[in-house]
């Protein structure tokens, strides 16, 4: 910027040249007088375009200069400091803030103009532009723009609208890829594909196409079946069918049937020749099963041996709907099962997939072991039962482990049995031998894994087998980490601990080690309490710049850090705290705010003044809206305002600068996800049915839409696409999750028209309430389409029942909550075994369901002493069935086992004392025995201890484990003896500090009134928001209003109604003051700082301007600055 300002300055003092008064037109060159017109009419787009052309075959010297300025003389156009700077800031900003007003003036360019923008903007490499004496940050400029959906918008349909006139088709599909990559689904929306060149050369229509391809996924179904209707206009021109069946690649699932049979045999043929034609195939995500088995049809007919397997390679996802299986030979399916594994890509169709496996795998097989065949059958494997699995000689495994490490969608009890099956073979488990084993890994037993030496563990952990660390259990994870602490090695071993992994490397774990650096910890996530200690530790001898480039370290910044950095240091440090505002805390961006509004309040970020309290909100007024608008969007809300307190006045505010309507889909651009928090009434009367296409896809991506907004969607929805019974099947799939606001009747529709849609819909949706009318809509549909009753007859009281088929319970996943007890009850013990992963990971059964799939487990599996660990594991929540009397008779003594329980929430006390006690009889172990894997795996259940078992923890134990116990949401008594128990490890409670409140979590909600009354009023942020809700109303309110006041928005936005009620006046103040974001003695009130400008930046607070033409350069170049 200095540069920019000497430069600014000599061009200024070249106006004070001797001006010939009679200097008239004639003097300049043509385009140069063209710009200095533009500039008096005040087109400055026009005139810089003119300019950067002109000087690309024209030197600038002194002497044009003065002639510039003595053209202006003759025409009388007085510049003034005020007047040029007002104008200049006014045009610069519609440019940049009003991408609308962008779009016509871009539109009404000259052709030369137009070339000569899209030459700078998509073509040239530069990262300074110079004018004259003048310097451009253009790359500064450029990333501005590309980073505005709004002004991408623009620009994308300016190169619809005049492109391919004034340029070569080919510039202008590369131009099309530039900004098309940054949001497709977006910008383009069925109507403006009608924008798109019907007449382009064979190049450019090739290229075009291939970009709409890549994009495929992040267009909305109504889009792709607009571009397809472009593509078949131009291919039935030019084209024959084989190369338009080439070029349409993935288009290729939006041909109607007819068209297919039509296709010659010829043309097919030719088409299965081509070398990437099974590159086009293998893309078909979307294809249906009528599609598919057309163009089968087709391939067979034109001469290709559909058994060969060179033929096989080449018909891409279409072997997942082969159908000719008659007189098959075991080569042929296995061939086929190689090719299917690539079938799980496909959008929808799984359970006809899975019975097509299940057919080919039995053929596969015969008059064959499946001891000599597992190589060989690729990841059909995974439809194997445990039973067959448990049937495989453990060198039968250890010869395919190269097969099954590949292999995905593997059940846990199957990776657990594999791994067994291995490892027994093996004897010995080396580092060697786990690093074969790829996803089998995880099925290793936690006391296995800490059995291996800590140098081979530490071996594991930098090696193939640390990309399949964060699949293990956490219970796997501290088994090693445990075991590599207690060499005397840990220090080097944590470098190469990497990733999410260095995550459970324990606080006092960090404490024991020495020689951190910076550059170890970039490819680490850390906790917060691991940043806060490294960050203290390390910036000791380490500048800010070193620390805050890593990344996870803006974690550890407190607000004494911010509030005591220089000036200079802060403001030139800002970017990394902008750049990593997702890893901040609402704490941490609430002292962001403060620090910048005590240090520069003018050139403030907008989106900052959310941190701060409510009236500052008063300054995001005019052209400080779209920044504000548009980083909001981007942020999220809940991380800048966690509190519900302030919410009104934002979106209030929200709505002000939208001038209370959402006209369109440059609106919609500039909220971002902020669309997620507008009141129902103004989606209602204030949001056009433009901008509700636009939207449709950011609305999926909400988290917490209320009742009341989804029925405004819904009817905005019916607004859009009409009546859902005339819904065509892109609609449906455009709607998705949505279609859930639907009735009973209107869902029953949908599932008749479009049963493999609602399925798709259904399965994506996820397990939420709102849904149960969708799921049952998708129970009837599959019990409809099964077209036959199954009828159980293995038992006289099941003869009329019909019965849960594997291919029903894979087809309905949440859905089969309809099943009906009797129904379950009736289920066939084989269909039971190889499904019960899938019924346990059902969410929504009730007791009496469970119960009778517990007494299903119990026909299948026999007595409860005899059951597996696998099998325990694979019950999910048909667990929570199990009675305490029962969970004593399983064996538990692995912790695996024992891990996989606790996780199921629901136990009851009974219950979860039952399983602790169950590990503890069948490990053979104490409470004073424990590992700290052991507590770890134990979970929930170490909430039923009593105070004299917490007390026989042993300490180094305990405090490996601390942070996984802090998650824990346990009773005060309990709490209060894990803090006792803390203090052994971090001393008494008055003497903890940041990182240590992080690291204990819950535990602080052990506090008595007179340790929370000690705790110094800097460190209240500090105790998380779990620790705050578990706090009782009666020690809660020993908080003084300075403590209280200095909570944070975050903490104080999770006090519970009971806290609240035990408060007084005075500390209620406080809270309100801590919800807001409020400092008792705020830097700089509303009432008496200065506003932030809109055209200033945390570098600089501007460059001072003059008079005269460099007045004009000198205001266009200093004023990018909102760039």
């Amino acid at each position: 910027m200095s540069r920019l300002l000497k430069m600014c300055f000599l061009l200024i003092s070249m106006n004070h040249a001797k001006i010939t008064h009679s200097q008239n037109s004639e003097d300049l060159p043509p385009l140069l007088h063209k710009a200095v017109e533009e500039v008096i009419a005040g087109k400055y787009l026009n005139a810089l375009l003119d300019m950067l052309y002109f000087q690309s075959s024209n030197v600038w010297t002194a002497d044009l200069l003065t002639k510039v300025m003595a053209y202006f003389h003759a025409q009388e156009v007085m510049f003034t400091l005020s007047s040029l700077q007002m104008s200049i800031k006014s045009y610069l900003k519609n440019l940049l803030y009003q991408p609308r007003q962008l779009l016509s003036e871009l539109q009404q360019l000259d052709q030369q103009q137009f070339q000569t923008a899209m030459k700078y903007l998509f073509h040239s490499k530069k990262e300074h532009l110079e004018i004259g004496n003048i310097i451009l940050d253009w790359g500064k400029i450029r990333e501005r723009i590309f980073q505005s959906p709004g002004v991408n918008r623009t620009l994308f349909l300016v190169t619809l609208d005049k492109c391919f006139l004034a340029l070569s088709a080919l510039d202008c599909v590369d131009i099309l890829s530039q900004v098309l990559r940054v949001s497709a689904v977006n910008y383009l929306q069925p109507d403006v594909v009608g924008s798109l060149p019907n007449l382009l050369l064979e190049d450019a229509f090739r290229n075009l196409s291939s970009l709409f391809k890549d994009l495929y996924d992040r267009t909305s179904a109504s889009t792709q079946r607009a571009l397809y209707g472009w593509m078949k206009q131009i291919l039935q021109k030019s084209y024959n069918r084989s190369e338009s069946l080439w070029i349409l690649g993935r288009y290729v699932v939006h041909l109607p049937l007819e068209e297919i049979l039509k296709i010659s045999l010829n043309e097919i043929r030719l088409f299965i020749s081509y070398d990437n034609a099974t590159k086009q195939l293998d893309t078909v995500f979307d294809i249906t099963p009528e599609l598919a088995q057309a163009l089968l049809e087709r391939i067979n007919s034109s001469g290709f041996d559909m058994r060969n397997t060179s033929t096989l390679y080449r018909l891409g996802l279409l072997v997942c709907f082969y159908d000719d299986l008659e007189q098959m030979d075991a080569a042929v399916a296995r061939a086929l099962l190689h090719q299917m594994i690539k079938c799980n890509q496909l959008r929808g169709f799984q359970a006809k997939v899975h019975e097509l496996k299940s057919q080919l795998l039995h053929i596969a097989m015969q008059n064959q072991t499946l001891n000599d065949t597992l190589g060989t059958l690729s990841d059909a494997v995974v439809g194997l039962t445990s039973s067959q699995l448990e049937s495989l000689s453990p060198e039968a495994v250890h010869n395919a482990v190269a097969t099954l490490n590949q292999v995905s969608g593997w059940a846990k009890s199957q990776v657990m049995i594999l791994s067994s099956k291995y490892l027994s073979y093996e004897k010995v488990l080396s580092f060697y031998n786990v690093s074969q084993m790829g996803a089998l890994v995880t099925g290793i037993g936690t006391w296995s894994l800490h059995s291996m030496s800590p140098r081979e563990l530490a071996q594991m952990i930098r090696g193939t087998t640390s990309q399949y660390l964060s699949d293990l259990s956490p219970a796997q994870q501290q088994g090693i980490l445990r075991k590599i602490a207690s060499s005397g090695d840990f220090s080097s071993s944590v470098k190469d601990i990497q990733g999410a992994f260095f995550k459970e490397v324990s606080l006092s774990g960090l404490w024991k080690q020495t020689g951190y650096n910076p550059a170890m910890l970039n490819e680490k996530e850390l906790r917060s309490s691991q940043a806060l200690y490294l960050y203290e530790l390390l910036s000791k001898e380490n500048h800010p710049v070193d620390l805050l480039s890593t990344g996870q370290l803006v974690k550890g910044v407190t607000c004494q850090l911010f509030e005591s950095m220089d000036t200079d240091i802060f403001l030139n440090n800002f970017k990394f705290f902008e750049m990593n505002l997702h890893l901040l805390s609402p704490y941490q961006v609430n002292c962001l705010a403060w620090k910048f509004w005590k240090v520069s309040n003018a050139s403030i970020p907008p989106f900052l003044l959310l941190a701060l309290p409510s009236e500052y909100l008063e300054y995001v007024t005019g052209p400080l809206c779209v920044p504000f608008l548009e980083r909001v969007g981007k942020t999220g809300m809940d991380l800048l305002n966690p509190s519900l307190h302030k919410r009104d006045a934002v979106l209030q505010k929200v709505q002000e600068c939208l001038n209370s309507s959402i006209a369109d889909e440059y609106d919609v651009d500039l909220l971002g996800n902020l669309i997620c928090h507008l009141p129902p009434a103004f989606l209602h009367g204030r949001m056009s049915l433009k901008a509700m296409a636009a939207a449709l896809h950011q609305f999926k991506l909400c988290q917490q839409l209320s009742h009341e907004q989804k029925i405004e969607i819904k009817y905005k929805l019916l607004q859009l696409y009409g009546p859902s019974n005339n819904w065509t099947a892109e609609a449906t799939l455009d709607v998705g999750p949505f279609i859930v606001l639907l009735s009973k009747e209107e869902l029953n529709v949908l599932a008749e028209k479009f049963p493999e849609i609602i399925l798709q819909i259904a399965k994506t949706n996820g397990p939420v309430s709102s849904a149960e009318e969708l799921q049952s809509a998708v129970f009837e549909s599959v019990s409809n389409g099964t077209g036959r009753v199954l009828l159980s007859l293995s038992r006289a009281d099941c003869l009329r029942t019909r019965a849960p088929s594997s291919n029903e319970i894979i087809k309905l996943g949440e859905a089969n909550v309809f099943w009906s007890v009797q129904e379950l009850k009736c289920m066939d013990p084989e269909t039971f075994d190889k499904n019960v992963e899938l019924l346990g990971g059902v969410s929504g059964f009730n007791s009496s369901q469970l119960t009778v799939l517990k007494e299903k487990a119990k026909q299948v599996w026999g007595l409860l002493p005899d059951w597996r660990s696998y099998q325990i594991i694979s019950l999910g929540r048909i667990a929570l069935a199990l009675s305490a009397q029962e969970i004593a008779e399983l064996d538990l003594s692995s912790i695996d086992s024992v891990s996989a329980l606790t996780q199921q929430t629901g136990w009851t006390l009974t219950q979860a004392r039952a399983i602790l006690q169950g590990f503890l009889d069948d490990s053979g172990q104490t409470i004073s025995t424990l590992k700290s894997f052991d507590l770890v795996g134990l979970g929930a259940v170490l909430c039923t201890l009593n105070s004299t078992e917490i007390t026989s923890i042993r300490t180094a134990e305990f405090s490996a484990a601390i942070a996984r116990i802090g998650l824990l949401f346990c009773s005060t008594p309990v709490l209060r003896q894990f803090k006792k128990m803390t203090e052994s490890v971090f001393g008494a409670a008055p003497s903890w500090n940041g990182s240590v409140l992080q690291e204990i979590g819950t535990i602080a909600g052990g506090l008595n009134e007179d340790e929370l009354k000690a705790i110094d009023k800097s460190l209240m942020p500090y105790i998380q928001p779990s620790a705050v809700r578990h706090i009782p109303p009666e020690i809660f309110q020993a908080l003084s209003p300075e403590q209280i006041a200095n909570l944070g928005p975050e903490n104080a936005a999770v006090v519970t109604g009971w806290q609240r009620e035990h408060l007084d006046a005075a500390q209620l103040q406080s809270l309100g003051l801590a919800l807001e974001g409020a400092r008792s003695s705020s830097p700089g009130t509303p009432s008496t700082a200065g506003a932030p400008q809109e055209g200033q930046s945390p570098a600089t607070s501007g460059a001072p301007c003059l008079r005269g033409f460099g007045i004009w350069l000198c205001a266009v170049f200093t004023l990018h600055l909102p760039f």
